[in-house]
């Protein structure tokens, strides 16, 4: 079984990749989304200089361009953000895998197929069954139609049903029977691999207690295991989508409160600490109560490299408690090694 995060394309993300341990590489089958910008070009730069800096030798990143306009990158260059992406990771040295659609015009399937002959490791078809963006899952005739116009088999693509938000038991309940509806319908095709992922954590920390800890529910575990527990298809693999909500975020402005999503096994505990007139100091307060608390993982420091980062936090060990791109790191980097860990021992994320 293997765990597929889809992280936003940061610099955090890649971080986290980037110090996963031997054993967490092996379990895992990343997908990379990239959040749009203004200037798309050095978005795009910017995204293949992190994978090639960050990401670990041999690691294939799955790459979803999806949320970026279709549109010419350069004047005159006939390519769109995948083919842009594609070349530059080739040239990098780091593979991928395209990520494509139902949806998708003629154009852009077209670049999807270029993308996976040039690095030979097939395609993701994201199929969204999501309450608030469903698509109509296809038919046999359209399935045909997508595989050909990508010139690929189902067997060298990953198929990604992705159930979207799932912040309530509520939603989760709704969702259940068209998940496993949509999952069955669509595993009659021999696909390389299946997954089903969905995201529970909200879209920010608007009216989280200060200098505490909230608990937030994994939904999208529970989903997970509610349809596991009924399927009798193919080996469903789990996804999820880390410590983020499943949508892309707004442009951000100013910067975040200390705060830490830090992952257990049912739910995320959300510390959100005030900042002080020193700036980020409050995190260091933050990493100790947390290292002090019933969260703290039997394992320790040893759970992962964020851990590692936040038993120094705690125990002042850093001459700075860093900011929002440490702590996402160090929050995806620990939730990687908990959900990795646990579906290769139990078969539960």
């Amino acid at each position: 079984m293997v765990y597929v995060p889809i992280l936003k394309g940061r610099a955090g993300e890649f971080h986290a990749l980037e110090h996963a341990s031997v054993s967490v590489r092996e379990r895992i089958r990343p997908v990379m989304e990239i959040v749009p910008a203004e200037r798309v070009r050095d978005l795009l730069e910017t995204f293949c200089d992190h994978a090639m800096h960050h990401v670990p030798d041999n690691m294939i990143l799955t790459v979803d361009c999806g949320s970026l306009p279709h549109i010419r990158v350069l004047q005159g260059d006939i390519g769109s953000p995948i083919a842009r992406v594609s070349e530059s990771l080739g040239l990098r040295d780091r593979l991928m895998r395209p990520v494509f659609r139902c949806l998708d015009n003629d154009e852009l399937l077209g670049e999807v197929a270029d993308a996976a002959a040039d690095h030979g490791h097939g395609a993701c078809l994201r199929i969204s069954i999501a309450a608030d963006a469903a698509e109509v899952v296809p038919g046999e005739r359209q399935m045909r139609e997508l595989l050909a116009a990508v010139r690929l088999d189902p067997g060298e693509i990953d198929l990604l049903v992705d159930a979207g938000p799932v912040l309530t038991s509520r939603t989760r309940e709704q969702m259940r029977v068209g998940a496993f509806e949509a999952l069955k319908s669509l595993s009659l095709w021999p696909w390389r691999s299946l997954c089903l992922a969905s995201g529970a954590f909200p879209a920010d920390l608007t009216g989280f207690a200060r200098g505490a800890a909230t608990c937030v529910v994994r939904e999208d575990a529970r989903l997970w295991l509610d349809v596991v527990e009924k399927w009798r298809g193919p080996q469903l693999d789990f996804g999820d989508f880390g410590v983020t909500n499943p949508r892309m975020p707004p442009e951000s402005y100013g910067t975040p409160h200390p705060n830490m999503r830090y992952t257990t096994e049912t739910d995320w505990q959300v510390f959100v600490y005030r900042k002080a007139s020193t700036g980020n100091d409050a995190f260091f307060d933050l990493s100790e109560a947390l290292v002090n608390s019933p969260y703290w993982p039997e394992a320790g420091a040893a759970t992962s490299w964020g851990d590692e980062s936040l038993q120094d936090c705690a125990r002042r060990r850093r001459a700075k408690a860093g900011g929002a791109t440490q702590w996402r790191a160090w929050a995806t980097s620990h939730h990687m090694a908990v959900v990795a860990t646990r579906l290769a021992a139990e078969q539960r994320p």
